[in-house]
């Protein structure tokens, strides 16, 4: 998108330029966010962002992390002026961070700058709608006693890049991770959803997971249309004997995993694909009972 939001003012992303001694650069200590937005179906003036206050609540927990202090209701407004400023037209994928802006080489917190950038892209699919195949990663999700995993930890996703790159090269779409204690834990960027009889199953909070926003949207989703839902240890046997098995995310969306190692899954999936149309319904604003869930901006 041609206009970035970067140190406490709007100018053009080509201008958005951080010195290569930024200490985040060095060290990992950034957080990060990401929410889509889509032009509404039923007015082309008019742009959809998908649960935008709980991503600002999210950035705003996660820069705590950092010592920063940033208010959700700041984000919020930022990322409104940004969309406005912009003027989007195609489906796309915002991305706030938060980053130790200083230009010092020791790593710490303590008396050490931040900052606050936005940048946005086009986006459609980030994988492919038809499902993907996944192996199971030889690198470990991290502990939260390692570092605080309830933030978007720029530094965490150094395994996330191990893991994907692994899979990609050895004949696979995306990875699995389990956690230390030999669960299931996620994929490289996205929450992992099992389907046995009749019931989703999926990784608590305990497992080391990122607290995903889509998570937490298809767990009320599946609810609500009388899915029961169990928040418990998944072992990775599970994996190849389920019914169905999706990731989701913000840029993911909903994404129906194929196979796992070389155990093909059922290519019928009903649960997936339930949740999955009524996703799509709540995202493009036509389910009243969810209206909380999408804010509507104006272009004009």
């Amino acid at each position: 998108m041609p206009i970035a939001y970067f140190q406490n003012q709007f100018l053009p992303f080509t201008d958005a330029k951080i010195s290569i001694a930024t200490h985040a650069l060095h060290y990992g200590t950034g957080v990060l966010g990401g929410l889509r937005g889509i032009p509404d179906p039923q007015n082309a003036d008019r742009i959809l962002l998908f649960r935008l206050d709980r991503h600002c609540q999210r950035l705003s927990q996660s820069a705590s992390f950092l010592h920063c202090d940033l208010p959700a209701s700041k984000i919020q407004q930022i990322i409104i002026d940004f969309v406005q400023k912009n003027q989007p037209r195609k489906s796309f994928y915002i991305r706030p961070f938060v980053y130790t802006s200083s230009l010092g080489i020791a790593p710490r917190l303590h008396n050490v700058e931040t900052d606050f950038f936005v940048y946005g892209l086009e986006l459609s699919d980030y994988l492919p709608k038809e499902g993907v195949n996944c192996r199971i990663s030889s690198w470990y999700r991290q502990e939260d006693r390692s570092l605080p995993l309830r933030g978007k930890i720029s530094g965490a996703y150094i395994t996330s890049a191990l893991a994907k790159t692994e899979a990609v090269e050895s004949g696979f779409d995306e990875a699995i991770m389990m956690n230390t204690q030999g669960k299931v834990s996620e994929a490289s960027g996205m929450n992992i959803f099992v389907a046995r009889n009749g019931k989703l199953l999926t990784p608590g909070f305990e497992q080391d997971i990122l607290e995903g926003i889509t998570r937490d949207s298809v767990i009320t989703i599946a609810r609500d249309l009388g899915i029961e839902v169990i928040e418990r240890p998944v072992d990775r046997s599970e994996l190849l004997i389920a019914d169905e098995i999706f990731l989701c995310g913000t840029a993911a969306k909903i994404t129906p995993i194929k196979r796992v190692e070389n155990y093909h899954l059922p290519k019928n999936r009903p649960i997936t694909e339930k949740i999955l149309d009524k996703l799509t319904e709540i995202i493009e604003n036509r389910d009243s009972n969810y209206k909380e869930w999408v804010f509507p901006i104006n272009l004009n």
